[in-house]
């Protein structure tokens, strides 16, 4: 396992990799899709990386609920329906705390808003060093894309004014949550760095 950044240790913790390239092949070939299987040669290739794993994934333990959960969508190559649920809300619940008032009308749409800023963040954020792209880089993009997926139209007037203090706010809230949720990473790598 690779102790480079918390994000990718993350990733790597709850990852389960194949025993053999043959083993993948042989399995796609016989089945026309491949299943994961619990039974492993055990070597010491494998027992570092549960050894490593263990420590990250106690690691991962010590974090509330929501920071997991924010966690588990952003870098688990397991992440469930739950976790993305709850990453949607922690965000949303921490920029509008953050964010400028709403009224009632907006407070739906600005769920919506939020899920949709936590999409890009994570997009910009996948692959452990932060090296994605934002796949809606302006307003215009950003509303077409919650139209065509979520199904949220926004008007394009007054943008700055009505929805720009709240996306940035909803930005600021992910990458709260997201330094919150790795500093257990970062500071078990650290000790096993100092340790070795």
């Amino acid at each position: 396992m690779n102790l480079n950044s918390a994000r990718l240790a993350w990733h790597d913790a709850l990852y389960t990799p194949w025993d053999s390239q043959g083993a993948y092949i042989e399995q796609l070939g016989m089945l026309g899709c491949t299943v994961q299987v619990t039974e492993k040669s055990v070597n010491s290739r494998h027992a570092m990386h549960q050894s490593i794993s263990a420590r990250i994934q106690h690691a991962i333990a010590t974090l509330p609920k929501h920071l997991q959960s924010f966690g588990n969508y952003m870098y688990s190559p397991v992440a469930t329906v739950d976790d993305k649920e709850e990453a949607e809300e922690a965000t949303f619940m921490a920029a509008y705390r953050a964010g400028p008032r709403m009224y009632a009308k907006k407070f739906e749409k600005a769920e919506l808003v939020a899920r949709g800023v936590l999409y890009r963040y994570r997009r910009i954020h996948q692959g452990g060093q932060s090296e994605g792209f934002d796949p809606c880089p302006s307003p215009e993009a950003f509303r077409s894309w919650l139209l065509s997926v979520i199904g949220l139209e926004l008007d394009s007037r007054n943008w700055e004014r009505e929805w720009e203090e709240f996306v940035q706010a909803c930005f600021d809230a992910c990458n709260d949550l997201d330094k919150a949720a790795l500093v257990p990473v970062s500071l078990a790598i650290k000790e096993m760095k100092i340790a070795a």
